[in-house]
């Protein structure tokens, strides 16, 4: 796969962006998901041009649009001056394929332009191995494009096709082995990580993890409230890997920053991240940080609620923290501060710039921590298993055994708000 962060950092290339909507969204909803695009571009290293929006009834499997359209934006691209076209969604190969030969230039969907974002972010060897498998099963269905002026070769052994074997299915072979050669080395440092957090939980300590919308300042929060020296950048994706700093108030609290979610963040990148993510599903409560300048507000709260989800992680203790107070008016923007103060009276109004609110914020971690989990042992009968997954998916298992009569007797942690549900059966 060509580095397109690479190519455009040394070239300045312009890019033409493409958003597609159906009929029945609003121009508004356009116009912040175009500007949103035009960040991944800049944050990509390239041009963004005037974003093409394009309204469609339907799918269209060779170019999601109509012919009459795509031919209108191939000759704009071209009129331009161009050197990517860059869509706001996914492309299937036979998709991009079909619209690099109507632009005749290259062809970038939402997944592949996160992903070199991605790549040109990754610093640390797990970030790395995570970046580069997620970028090889993205790649694994589009060979046949990168390599159509390829010919028949000699082929004949034992693990090969015969005598005419295409290069293709070669390139594919070595793919697929590099990809299992990066999930053995992401198991074992997911391994490692598994250790290192275990050995976190022996200590009595409480975990915190923050989370939310990419550039919504986490790593900002975790300086203000630990004094740690990470990396504060406003740009999409600054921070990939977890860092964990103790509060310097709060001896006994950790928290740990974590990557940035972004709408429809590519399902590979999820899973070639899970043991990163971890850091929030293993947690024991969580501060949701979200912009409150941004125009975006409920879209991003609605996303990150979903990768929490899908994670597993969505049912922790949240405690709802509103950055950024700095950039709003309180006069001009009343309303839309009632609407959320209603919407989250629970909810923290901070300004990391200011220190507006840290004070309130730090009292409330302070009270999370204070009674975010719980020490248990109890003896669970056969017909509770599903109490003994439940210990195993939100709290932190010490010992387990099993007696004659097929009882397990179980030395947990669990967060408080599962604690009643064992009262009955403690030892």
């Amino acid at each position: 796969m060509i580095d397109l962060v690479a190519e455009a950092k040394a070239h300045r290339r312009r890019a033409f962006p493409i958003l597609i909507f159906e009929d029945d969204a609003s121009a508004q909803g356009a116009a912040t998901q175009a500007e949103e695009l035009y960040e991944l571009i800049r944050s990509a290293g390239w041009i963004p041009l005037d974003c093409e929006i394009i309204r469609s009834r339907s799918s269209h499997p060779k170019y999601l649009m109509g012919s009459g359209n795509a031919e209108r934006i191939a000759r704009l691209a071209q009129e331009c001056e161009a050197d990517c076209l860059v869509f706001d969604t996914s492309l299937s190969p036979s998709q991009q394929r079909n619209w690099e030969l109507l632009a005749r230039c290259p062809v970038v969907d939402r997944e592949e332009l996160i992903l070199d974002i991605f790549a040109a972010r990754a610093r640390s060897r797990e970030a790395v191995l995570q970046v580069e498998l997620a970028r090889a099963q993205f790649m694994l269905p589009r060979l046949t494009g990168a390599w159509g002026h390829l010919s028949r070769q000699q082929g004949g052994g034992a693990t090969t096709r015969g005598e005419g074997e295409a290069q293709i299915e070669m390139d594919r072979r070595l793919l697929r082995r590099r990809i299992r050669q990066l999930r053995g080395e992401l198991d074992e440092l997911t391994s490692q990580r598994a250790t290192q957090r275990k050995a976190r939980r022996r200590r009595p300590v409480s975990q915190g993890a923050i989370v939310g919308y990419t550039n919504v300042g986490k790593s900002s929060l975790l300086r203000a409230l630990t004094g740690a020296d990470v990396l504060v950048k406003d740009q999409l994706f600054a921070t990939l890997d977890p860092s964990s700093r103790r509060m310097a108030e709060l001896p006994d609290v950790v928290l740990s920053d974590t990557v940035g979610f972004v709408r429809r963040l590519p399902h590979s990148l999820i899973e070639a991240f899970k043991s990163t993510l971890e850091e929030a599903a293993q947690s024991d409560f969580l501060l949701l940080v979200l912009d409150v300048s941004s125009a975006q507000l409920d879209m991003e709260f609605e996303t990150t609620l979903g990768v929490l989800k899908e994670l597993g992680a969505d049912e922790k203790n949240i405690q709802i923290v509103f950055n950024k107070c700095d950039l709003i008016d309180p006069e001009r923007d009343a309303v839309k501060l009632a609407r959320l103060r209603s919407l989250f009276p629970d909810a923290v109004f901070v300004s990391t710039r200011r220190g507006d609110g840290m004070a309130e914020l730090r009292a409330r971690i302070g009270i999370l921590s204070s009674g975010s989990r719980g020490t248990l042992h109890v003896i669970l009968p056969p017909s509770r298993h599903d109490l003994a997954a439940l210990a195993h998916r939100f709290g932190e298992i010490y010992e387990e055994s099993y007696t004659p009569d097929g009882s397990i007797e179980l030395r947990f942690a669990i967060v408080k708000k599962y604690q009643h549900k064992y009262t009955e059966f403690e030892a």
